[in-house]
């Protein structure tokens, strides 16, 4: 590896400079106070991450309002939280000021917890339910995004991620499944009003031209009638609406687009590939093609479903095992014009310094992420979420978790 690779080469986004093509995913991970503000656990994996040398930091499924929320203790971004939000920002910079800093903003929609929130939904859908939401509720949240927008600019926030991803809100009213006869859903263009009505009210109210806005969008979520799909009860893949929705974004400001796919309370394995069958990742790379091939030039697209490459200790046939790791296929598909970055996730949490270390010629130090997702498993445990694998602190806190779930069942019986 040397300087000239094409993962070490800046890149533009929007009128702001990414020093290199890393990307840190925004990876939730429970660690709010009860009002949704930083905590010291909280600094100290942002810390972590701002020293580790991405070229840019996508803020964690930071929530625009807290009665209807995935996770008790979930960051907001809400008038209340400005100035905790403000002085973490002000740190982060204090930390490492280079790496560019955007905050995905979401709402949880279907997937709020119902026994710390309020679950509504768009359209029932098994296994989730909820209670639906009506055009107000909609135009509501409309607001809502756009003050969320304005708080993350006033903070210092260098641009927001607006999600459009993994069954969240946005994605619940995009699905060929919300085919309901109101102002959100049935036709294309009911579906993604609330998408462009939010990118078009930040543009015009935030004028700051060096504010980014992007999406992180899932292409395709691997169920019927879920995004990219070919009608409401249709498993087939079609791209048509997602491409569709990638250019819309572009045309109203949107200066990069998060490539994923699948809805993790759904589809897991489609959004974060398993390390016994991680074949999706080609799946993956086939989307941020498709999305590149769409998209003008200066418009970033970011790859994800890196992490599980690791350095080559994988399941992957029919490679040599050096043509099998997240640093091959990084460079590779920025080489090919696939992606113009790489964002990584599960292997941020296994070792945020990722970036530093090969910058620094260093990669026998880095920390891999084997894709155990037992991260996975604190997540929907509600507990802060680390690598258990090399951090004793969350391999403890599960190890504690599960003896202690073991006694109670064996006392049950």
């Amino acid at each position: 590896m040397n300087s000239n690779d094409p993962v070490f080469q800046p890149l533009k986004v929007g009128n702001l400079t990414a020093a290199n093509r890393f990307v840190i995913n925004a990876m939730e991970c429970c660690d709010s106070d009860e009002e949704g503000n930083p905590t010291e656990r909280t600094y100290r994996r942002y810390r972590n991450l701002f020293e580790g040398g991405a070229g840019l930091i996508d803020l964690e499924a930071i929530t625009v309002q807290y009665d209807s929320r995935s996770r008790q203790f979930q960051l907001s971004v809400m008038p209340r939280n400005q100035k905790a939000l403000t002085k973490f920002v002000a740190e982060m910079r204090k930390v490492n000021p280079q790496p560019l800093f955007v905050w995905q903003l979401t709402h949880s929609g279907e997937l709020s917890h119902p026994a710390f929130s309020r679950r509504v939904c768009v359209k029932p859908l098994a296994g989730f339910g909820g209670e639906p939401i009506d055009e107000d509720y909609v135009d509501k949240a409309i607001e809502q995004f756009v003050t969320a927008a304005k708080i993350a600019h006033d903070c210092g926030a260098d641009g927001i991620d607006f999600k459009n991803c993994h069954g969240y809100l946005d994605s619940q009213l995009l699905r060929p499944y919300n085919d309901r006869k109101w102002k959100y859903g049935g036709p294309w263009e009911n579906r993604t009003r609330f998408t462009y009505t939010i990118y078009e009210r930040i543009r015009k109210e935030i004028s700051d031209p060096k504010f980014i806005m992007g999406s992180k969008v899932s292409i395709w979520e691997g169920f019927p009638g879920g995004q990219g799909s070919a009608g409401p009860d249709s498993p087939v893949m079609d791209l048509t609406e997602s491409l569709d929705l990638v250019k819309g974004m572009e045309a109203r400001g949107a200066k990069f687009i998060i490539v994923s796919a699948g809805s993790p309370s759904i589809t897991l394995a489609l959004s974060q590939p398993d390390k016994k069958v991680p074949d999706d990742c080609y799946l993956h790379f086939t989307f941020q093609k498709r999305v590149r091939d769409v998209l003008k030039p200066e418009t970033v697209v970011i790859g994800s479903a890196y992490s599980v490459l690791n350095n080559g200790n994988n399941e992957l046939q029919a490679r040599n095992k050096e043509e099998n790791t997240l640093w091959f296929w990084a460079n590779k598909n920025i080489r090919d014009r696939v992606t113009d970055m790489v964002a990584i996730g599960r292997q941020s949490l296994a070792d945020g310094q990722l970036p530093r270390k090969f910058a620094e010629g260093r990669p026998e130090d880095i920390r891999w992420c084997n894709a155990c997702d037992h991260c996975i498993e604190l997540l929907i445990r509600q507990k802060p979420v680390g690598c258990t694998t090399h951090d004793r602190e969350y391999s403890q806190a599960l190890k504690a978790i599960r003896e202690a779930e073991g006694a109670l069942a064996a006392k049950r019986t």
